[in-house]
């Protein structure tokens, strides 16, 4: 199947994302505009490509999620949030918590590729959502260090997961406990995870087929959430799931 070339207007449509490949490429080209990143993720849309290739847009099918109210907290964890190693906050560092993400160990690329997707198009690129108000990062902080954290996209009241890290035993796993608690209680019922990983499947992330994902996305990027910054967030977070 032949991969679609996008339009220079950053409002050019994207194809339907029943023409991605059966690895969930769609489309390529076009630019990293906060008008043609949220059209995409309205869309089930998101890119993904290394610093200097062409920009690549995907929509994998199935698509992974979680469910906000469904979050599996095992044993362990619960262990260690029981113990409240880190403090948490939302919106304190984003640059920061994307700049951890970009570390190649985490690239969701093969491992003998040491170009990382998280490079500096792409940080300036969601910065700018961020500033709008759209993306969001949450940061586990030790000793006033940042030592994990997760960001990702937020449009009306569905969440779009990009990446996070982890310097400290369970840190990402607990901002990502703590992202799923208070989108719940603000009515946001799922985080998108875009690709399966057996990891993410262990802390209770499922598979959705494309066609029911983009439908529950559309709907949902349509109500009214959260918006601007979250950074004076007052956490409601419990440590004892």
């Amino acid at each position: 199947m032949a991969i679609s070339w996008l339009g220079a207007p950053a409002d050019s449509p994207f194809p339907p994302v029943e023409q991605a490949t059966s690895h969930g490429l769609l489309a390529a080209g076009g630019d990293l505009s906060s008008t043609r990143l949220l059209n995409a993720y309205r869309q089930g849309i998101f890119p993904w490509f290394n610093a200097y290739d062409p920009i690549l847009w995907w929509s994998p099918n199935p698509r992974m999620v979680f469910h906000t109210d469904n979050f599996h907290v095992s044993k362990s964890l619960k262990k260690a949030l029981r113990q409240k190693p880190f403090n948490i906050t939302f919106d304190h560092d984003f640059i920061a918590v994307m700049q951890a993400c970009a570390a190649p160990r985490l690239s969701k690329m093969p491992a003998d590729q040491h170009e990382t997707w998280i490079h500096n198009e792409m940080i300036s690129a969601y910065t700018e959502l961020h500033h709008a108000g759209y993306a969001h990062s949450v940061e586990c902080w030790q000793n006033g260090q940042l030592v994990g954290g997760v960001y990702g996209v937020a449009i009306g009241k569905m969440f779009f997961g990009e990446s996070m890290f982890s310097f400290k035993t369970n840190a990402s796993k607990i901002a990502l406990v703590a992202l799923a608690q208070q989108l719940r209680l603000w009515g946001y019922p799922l985080i998108d995870c875009q690709v399966y990983s057996e990891h993410l499947s262990r802390l209770g992330a499922v598979t959705l087929p494309r066609e029911r994902f983009v439908q529950q996305v559309q709907k949902l990027c349509s109500l009214s959430g959260q918006s601007g910054s979250w950074q004076t967030i007052t956490l409601p977070f419990n440590y004892e799931p």
